[in-house]
């Protein structure tokens, strides 16, 4: 971890976003967020559908948190998603969340610092148990979140990372990595297994590590390579860190092992979110999110 992000992650957890409701993505100030109806039609009380959300919300930014943080759940309000992986939070934005996302269980990869949560619809999904599995070499706070859970009479296993930061990390990271895919890999066979995060991951890292392995998809790939969504980290349309530089990376990634038996879980959409400016004159994150929906069917 470098000397910038140890002093962020000492300093982060004073900041208050719970008091302060005042709007930032429209005139009318964020409300809770419960059930209602979903922009795609995802959600709701389909049995037959899956909506997952996947966001590095940059909590280590602490630059209009607050209005960043109400961001967010406007967006949640829109799309009510069953699922949300949420990767750099803070303390003080998981407890803004556990005030203003009131049909969400929230699941934490830790307690301080930064780190991944995990937030399931109360109503559409049921936490089993969860668990955090470190990563042993890491320099960045980094691990891995699983929360096992039941949705529409079946077990998913649900896992969210946030695989080490920058290009000279790539051996670190590319280790990461294998422990997520063994993990999908090694889940039992009635199990579907969804991972999303920001993996930070180049395209040759996956192929030096061997691939995705027999039955693991990576969900943007399955979907056709749809060019709206490919670039999660996009400093050309995305102005919160300002940089002078035009980089575009697929960073945020979701892998979708279906179980082998039993109803077969299939992706069916994927389009970014966060692409629109908040009235404090920046995007909800530095990275945009993920929205996806997969349907549950019966097996061919």
């Amino acid at each position: 971890m470098s000397s910038k992000q140890s002093s962020l992650t000492e300093n982060v957890d004073c900041i208050d976003l719970t008091g302060d409701d005042t709007p930032c993505s429209s005139s009318t100030t964020v409300p809770e967020v419960t059930e209602g109806p979903t922009a795609q039609g995802q959600g709701g009380d389909d049995a037959g559908k899956l909506s997952l959300l996947t966001w590095n919300v940059d909590g280590l930014d602490t630059v209009n948190l607050g209005e960043r943080a109400r961001g967010l759940c406007s967006y949640l309000v829109l799309y009510t998603p069953d699922v949300v992986f949420l990767q750099e939070l803070i303390p003080s934005y998981v407890q803004y969340l556990k005030k203003r996302a009131v049909s969400y269980t929230i699941i934490e990869g830790n307690e301080d610092g930064y780190f991944t949560g995990i937030m399931l619809k109360k109503s559409r999904v049921k936490l089993l148990k969860s668990e955090i599995i470190s990563y042993p070499t890491t320099r960045m706070l980094r691990n891995l979140l699983v929360a096992q859970v039941s949705f529409s009479g079946q077990e998913l296993c649900l896992m969210t990372s946030h695989l080490e930061s920058c290009k000279e990390q790539a051996k670190e990271r590319m280790t990461q990595l294998k422990t997520v895919l063994k993990r999908m890999s090694e889940a039992p066979d009635n199990v579907t297994v969804l991972f999303g995060g920001d993996t930070n991951l180049r395209d040759a890292e996956v192929t030096k590590v061997g691939g995705l392995p027999a039955g693991v998809c990576d969900v943007w790939e399955c979907l056709g390579e749809q060019e709206h969504c490919r670039y999660t980290w996009d400093t050309k349309a995305n102005s919160n860190k300002g940089v002078r530089y035009v980089s575009r990376c697929r960073f945020d990634r979701v892998y979708l092992r279906p179980a082998r038996e039993g109803p077969r879980v299939a992706p069916e959409h994927m389009t970014l979110v966060g692409l629109e400016k908040l009235d404090c004159g920046r995007y909800t994150s530095d990275h945009w999110g993920i929205y996806c929906g997969f349907s549950l069917g019966s097996r061919d």
